[in-house]
C-alpha cells in the first residue's frame, strides 16, 4: 500500500529554529522529504509521508511545536493566514486512495482539536478552498464564527489567541509555483488575474499578486491543480507576456515543495521541443513503473 502525503504549511519562515524544531517533530513520526521556508510570505511549507498513524502523529507533534512557538499576533507576511499551523492537506499519491486521504484527514482534524485545543476548519475545494477561511484574517474568521456563519468541524468555536485555528482537508496533488517579476505590485496582481481560472485564465490555477520587499520583487504566486490540463510552461509564458506587456520581466520562478514528475517532464518536452514527450520517455521512470 503507497503512503499518504501531507504538505502542511506554518506561518514561519524567518526563525530557522523554529522552523528546525518543526521538522525535527514532523521528522520523528513520518518521512519528511522537503522543506521549503520563504522569508517575504514568513511561511514554511514541509512536505512528508507516511501511513495514516504516521501521519497523525508527525502532524500533531508539528502543530503542538507550531502552536507553542509561533504567535500570530506579532506575525508579518505576504501570504495570507488564520494560524501558526495556516493548511494541513492530505494527498493520495493516487486517485484511488483519495477516501483514504479523507479518513486520514478526519483522523488528524479530531486530534488537533481534542488534544491542542485548537479549531479546526475542513476545506472542500473549490467552493470552501483555503481562501474562503482566510477572508479577512483571524479576526474577520472569529466573526463569521460567532455570527453563526460557519463552525469549525473540530475543536473549540473559539480561536487560540496566539495560535488561531488550522484549515485542514484532503485534496489531489498540486503545484505550488511561483513567478517572480521586477516591477510595480499591480503588474503582479494584474497578471494574477488573467491567468487564474476564476478570471478566463487556466483551468485549476488559483493566483494572487504579492509583495516581496526583502526580495525587491513582486511575485505571481500560485496553485496549479490540474498540471495537466494547465502545463507549468504555457503558464510561465503567458505571464511572461502579459509581464513585459506592463513594463514587467520575468526574473524567476519557484517551485514549493515537489511536484510529480508527470510535469517535470512535461515541461522539459516542451523546452526541448520533443513532440510527446511524457514521463513514460524517463528512463528511471519507466523502470519504477515495471
Amino acid at each position: 500500500m503507497l503512503p499518504l502525503e501531507s504538505v502542511p504549511n506554518f506561518s514561519e519562515g524567518r526563525d530557522s529554529a523554529t522552523v528546525g524544531a518543526i521538522g525535527d517533530a514532523l521528522g520523528a513520526y513520518a518521512r519528511l522529504l522537503d522543506v521549503h521556508a520563504d522569508e517575504d510570505h514568513n511561511r514554511s511549507v514541509f512536505t512528508l509521508v507516511g501511513t495514516e498513524s504516521e501521519l497523525a502523529a508527525a502532524l500533531v507533534a508539528g502543530i503542538r511545536v507550531a502552536s507553542e512557538r509561533i504567535d500570530l499576533r506579532k506575525h508579518e507576511g505576504a501570504h495570507p493566514r488564520i494560524g501558526a499551523t495556516d493548511v494541513v492537506p492530505i494527498v493520495p499519491l493516487r486517485p484511488e486512495d483519495l477516501e483514504r486521504a479523507r479518513a486520514a484527514a478526519a483522523l488528524v482534524g479530531g486530534r488537533i482539536g481534542e488534544e491542542l485545543g485548537l479549531p479546526v476548519f475542513v476545506y472542500a475545494p473549490p467552493e470552501r478552498g483555503p481562501a474562503f477561511y482566510r477572508r479577512g484574517g483571524p479576526a474577520e474568521l472569529q466573526r463569521r464564527v460567532d455570527a453563526g456563519e460557519l463552525a469549525p468541524d473540530y475543536g473549540p468555536s473559539q480561536l487560540h489567541k496566539s495560535a488561531g485555528g488550522v484549515i485542514l482537508g484532503a485534496r489531489t496533488p498540486l503545484i505550488a509555483f511561483n513567478v517572480n517579476l521586477r516591477g510595480a505590485l499591480t503588474v503582479a496582481q494584474e497578471v494574477a488575474a488573467i491567468v487564474r481560472e476564476k478570471g478566463g485564465g487556466f483551468p485549476g490555477v488559483r493566483a494572487l499578486g504579492l509583495d516581496l520587499p526583502r526580495a525587491g520583487l513582486v511575485q505571481v504566486s500560485m496553485n496549479v491543480e490540474d498540471w495537466e490540463a494547465a502545463a507549468l510552461h504555457e503558464i510561465v509564458a503567458r505571464i511572461e507576456q502579459e509581464a513585459e506587456a506592463r513594463g514587467a520581466e520575468v526574473v524567476g520562478s519557484e517551485l514549493v515543495g515537489l511536484m510529480p514528475a508527470g510535469a517535470a517532464a512535461a515541461a522539459a518536452g516542451a523546452a526541448l521541443k520533443i513532440d510527446g514527450f511524457d514521463q513514460s520517455h524517463v528512463l528511471e521512470l519507466r523502470l519504477l513503473g515495471e
